[in-house]
């Protein structure tokens, strides 16, 4: 698979059915994997919080999950892979699965009938850890050990970040633990129905963001005008400068190599 570092991640340059193609390709018996899918507001985290890197750098599978980010990247030409949101990769892969137990850590009960209306061939089974999970280490065990002991080939993880890759490094860490586990924030709210998505367009225009906003501004205005903003901007700086670079090796027209005294 190729790959594309870009603000220290390697991310692999997959699009959505090429994902899940891997997805469903591994072997359900391997040693236990994760997937992440970094958005703005987990590389902002990164900046601030370096010892978080090596989880996402355990990672099997890293997937960019912004289309604001590869527009900007694209804008100023820095080389960006392609974007595969973790909920249209959790839709298309729970949409092709044939008949089969699928794990979820960290979705509602009261939603669960419609989401396995949505997805009448896998066989869901459901574990709610408490709140604040990171201070519970008998609930964060707890957790880890049902992925392991479900034996599901996949394990759905939406705790919301960096808490669903801590744990997924916590259950990849045993033995015992197979399967591939995805850290998907709130994609099953948008697979049940429960949330509904921004329209294709917003989303293809990168501007899902502005839609989820309008939805719940208390809770995601400072994700999006206070903490992710430096990434764009730091990305914006990336290809400037390159370019700037660029321009500074390009031989000048016209220009002749200085001979020294003729």
């Amino acid at each position: 698979m190729d790959s594309i570092n870009l603000f220290g991640l390697s991310f692999n340059d997959l699009n959505v059915p090429e994902a899940v193609t891997q997805l469903l390709q591994r072997n359900p018996a391997s040693p236990f994997a994760y997937v992440v899918t970094p958005n703005a507001d987990h590389i902002a985290r990164l900046s601030r919080f370096r010892d978080l890197v090596p989880v996402y750098e355990g990672a099997w599978l890293c997937l960019l999950d912004s289309h604001v980010i590869s527009n900007v990247a694209r804008l100023f030409r820095v080389p960006a892979p392609q974007v595969s949101t973790g909920t249209d990769v959790t839709a298309l892969l729970l949409s092709s699965l044939l008949v089969q137990d699928v794990a979820i850590i960290g979705f509602s009960s009261v939603h669960l009938p419609a989401l396995q209306d949505r997805c009448p061939s896998a066989n869901f089974i459901l574990h709610t850890p408490p709140m604040n999970l990171l201070q519970n280490p008998a609930a964060f065990t707890a957790a880890r050990d049902f992925a392991i002991k479900t034996k599901a080939r996949f394990t759905l993880i939406g705790l919301g970040s960096p808490l669903q890759e801590l744990l997924a490094q916590a259950i990849a860490a045993q033995p015992d633990a197979t399967g591939v586990g995805l850290c998907i924030g709130a994609a099953l709210e948008f697979c049940a129905g429960v949330k509904p998505r921004a329209p294709v367009w917003m989303q293809r225009a990168g501007l899902e963001w502005f839609h989820r906003l309008v939805r719940n501004p208390h809770r995601l205005a400072r994700r999006y005008f206070i903490d992710s903003p430096p990434v764009l901007f730091s990305l914006a700086y990336q290809g400037l400068r390159s370019s700037w670079l660029r321009t500074l090796a390009r031989p000048q027209v016209g220009s002749r190599p200085h001979r020294g005294f003729e």
